[in-house]
């Protein structure tokens, strides 16, 4: 049987199937799809055999809604850097200064290139200056504009965002109050993979990409379309208005719970843990989320009216609109009416939003209209109630249903942004949205509760355990994050300890008990001195195991022991060979094992993969010097470094040793001092002050 016969073959069976679940439909009136798993299997394209199209196979045969879905947020998410793509201000006033690094940043276009500048000031002058291009604009400019840079396939995020709303640009979030990471935050793939279309991930890598699509596309919603498109072409067409077509998701045609899955993929930001064995491609429109991933939010005591950007299904399921519609339909407690759209006059995100039709073109009457579905007089609506407001106020609100009921609010995530609160209800009084009052509450006013999973009421323990570490690493360092972390990882029996290895390891890496870790890695097998764990060898998009054989080298090496430290630095750059920070540690391994030429070639791939990697030009420049006597090439890479950053300690001090070494002596005694006024307890500086004699 050939491949065509192979698809026809599944299309007729899925057909029956439909049939059969139709007559279920129509006998009982109530959708049986609430066997997740038994939906799931319907669809042929959830297999991850099947290949994506791209949006503009999807256009040939709908160049409608392709022409209309790439006005909207989601198909403008991510394009190159461009005028036309920008929605920014460039005056003399777009400025931003950070206090804490004492650095500015502006922006400006050189004919058709978008640069972001550093510089900092010593009274009038300009003592440093760094220029940046933007390679790529992510957001649709309805909120805001964030900027992206690529090196050679790295992506990172820069430090200037506009926000539309406001007509300002300001930090990104997390760069603010003494965070700022300035030009090297890694886009990783948990970010591509919802603010664009799945792109062409490097694997061993955190950050690079060997394709880089423009914007969210048709697949991310309808999932991956060869079968479709195969079929369509054959000619076996589905009438779409009697029966489902399993070749393709029509998300509004899914069961409430997996439509809420395919939005929260990406509109439940917050802390995704990855299930074993899975990557963030893995996920296909009707699947169950909590198949490949579960995502956790913070929870605070006494403050339920605060929300983040991406958290509009969670707010949304605490409507009453939801609760006495879609959540009474599952549960078969009222009758769905239509068979293939069951959720039809109940309440889900396609309810009120085609995805297909931009915000900025959508009438508000068109979500007024879905309010006024239910809540009208007619007796034949689900809730034949109509508005009890006062006549006065309805006339100023002009009717405006959304308006009373949906506000318009700051998110506690992203400072000058408003967006509509998706918890519907009788709003008494619109809370304060102060976005820095808030933020000084959520450090130290707010008591922290813990987390809960959003789209999974019954996580596992290793699960919530690896939610709390990403919780203090990734979010707020709060030191009972880590105390849950641990209350989830067991280690007293064998089997305890084995399942939580990765995990525990994690956990003492963190804490910085890095003789606890080398215990540990002897408990899991004895023959360490000759060799790493074996089990540390598969590799996997998230890197999971080069990180443990990382956290690993790095307890070795802070306990002296450098050959077992360069031991598991190879390991883990044998399963993550892009990833330059493992590259740069073991480099200086080689060093300090006297590797120099090692050392050398492995600091110049380092640069030839990123030249503006700061650490490698600083430790290939000490080679020069130390190993080779080339005093020349030596400050040559140091100035580099320092043009990169001029508050790069280990390259301050190695700048001063070039003094030292050429007897300059009061130069280095500059530097030196330099580093102490920005950070007095510096003992290595401390100790090079008292060398020099002067």
């Amino acid at each position: 049987m050939n491949r065509i016969q192979k698809y026809k073959a599944l299309i007729v069976f899925s057909l029956i199937i439909s049939f059969i679940s139709l007559l279920v439909i129509c006998c009982n009136n109530h959708p049986k799809e609430d066997d997740e798993t038994l939906v799931q299997s319907k669809y042929l394209n959830v297999n991850d055999t099947v290949k994506y199209v791209g949006i503009h196979t999807c256009q040939a045969c709908h160049p409608d809604v392709y022409n209309s879905f790439t006005q909207t947020g989601m198909g403008k998410s991510f394009e190159h850097a461009s005028m036309k793509k920008s929605s920014g201000r460039f005056d003399a006033h777009d400025v931003i200064y950070d206090k804490y690094l004492d650095y500015y940043y502006m922006p400006f276009w050189d004919k058709d290139s978008l640069h972001i500048m550093e510089f900092r000031l010593e009274g009038k002058d300009t003592v440093h200056k760094r220029i940046e291009t933007v390679s790529y604009i992510i957001g649709s400019g309805q909120h805001t504009n964030s900027h992206i840079m690529n090196r050679n396939g790295y992506l990172y995020q820069m430090p200037m965002t506009f926000y539309t709303q406001k007509g300002t640009w300001d930090f990104p979030p997390g760069f603010e109050n003494g965070q700022n990471t300035r030009f090297s935050r890694q886009i990783g793939l948990e970010c591509m993979s919802c603010h664009n279309a799945y792109p062409g991930f490097v694997e061993g890598s955190e950050n690079k990409y060997n394709r880089i699509p423009e914007g969210i596309n048709c697949e991310r919603c309808h999932g991956p379309g060869q079968v479709h498109v195969k079929e369509k072409s054959a000619g076996h067409i589905v009438d779409i208005a009697k029966e489902i077509d399993y070749t393709i998701v029509n998300p509004a045609k899914l069961p409430s719970n997996l439509q809420f899955d395919e939005c929260m993929r990406c509109h439940l930001q917050g802390n995704a843990v990855l299930n074993e064995g899975k990557s963030f491609f893995d996920f296909r429109p009707s699947m169950k989320l909590s198949s490949v991933m579960n995502v956790f939010m913070p929870v605070f005591k006494g403050r339920e009216d605060e929300f983040i950007m991406a958290s509009h299904a969670e707010r949304l399921k605490m409507s009453k609109c939801f609760l006495n519609t879609t959540a009474k339909i599952e549960s078969g407690e009222i009758k769905a009416t239509n068979a293939l759209f069951p959720y039809k006059d109940a309440l889900t995100c396609v309810t009120c939003h085609n995805p297909h039709v931009s915000v900025k073109f959508t009438d508000k009457e068109v979500f007024n209209a879905a309010c006024k579905n239910c809540h009208s007089s007619s007796q034949e609506n689900l809730h034949p109630v109509i508005c009890s407001e006062k006549e006065a106020v309805r006339k100023e609100k002009l009717d405006n249903c959304v308006g009373c009921h949906m506000p318009r609010s700051g998110t506690i995530d992203i400072p000058h942004v408003t967006t509509t609160d998706h918890f519907i209800r009788v709003v008494r009084k619109s809370p304060s949205r102060d976005y820095k009052s808030q933020l000084s509450e959520i450090a130290g006013i707010k008591e922290w509760m813990g987390i809960k999973c959003i789209n999974n009421p019954h996580p596992s323990d290793p699960t919530i355990a690896k939610a709390y570490l990403n919780y203090y690493e990734k979010f707020t360092k709060i030191p009972a994050a880590l105390d849950s972390a641990k209350k989830y990882l067991p280690e007293k029996s064998d089997g305890d300890f084995r399942k939580n290895f990765a995990s525990l390891i994690r956990y003492y890496y963190i804490k910085e008990d890095f003789k606890t870790i080398i215990v540990l890695v002897n408990r899991y097998d004895s023959n360490i001195p000759n060799a790493t764990i074996s089990s540390l060898n598969n590799k996997s998009i998230d890197n999971d195991n080069a990180w443990t054989s990382y956290r690993i080298g790095e307890a070795f090496r802070n306990e002296g022991n450098i050959q077992n430290a360069y031991k598991y630095f190879d390991n883990a750059i044998s399963l993550s060979p892009y990833n330059l920070d493992f590259l740069n540690k073991k480099g200086a391994m080689a060093m300090q094992l006297n590797k120099i030429a090692e050392a050398k070639q492995i600091f110049n791939d380092i640069i030839a993969q990123d030249p503006e990697y700061a650490a490698a030009l600083n430790n290939l420049g000490f080679i020069y010097l130390a190993a080779e006597s080339n005093s020349n090439k030596a400050k040559e890479l140091y100035d580099k470094a320092l043009a990169l950053d001029p508050d790069y300690e280990q390259a301050l001090l190695n700048k001063a040793g070039w003094y030292a070494y050429n007897n300059q002596l009061p130069k280095a005694k500059q530097i030196i001092q330099q580093i102490l006024r920005k950070h007095p307890d510096n003992i290595q500086a401390k100790e090079t002050l008292g060398k020099l004699g002067i």
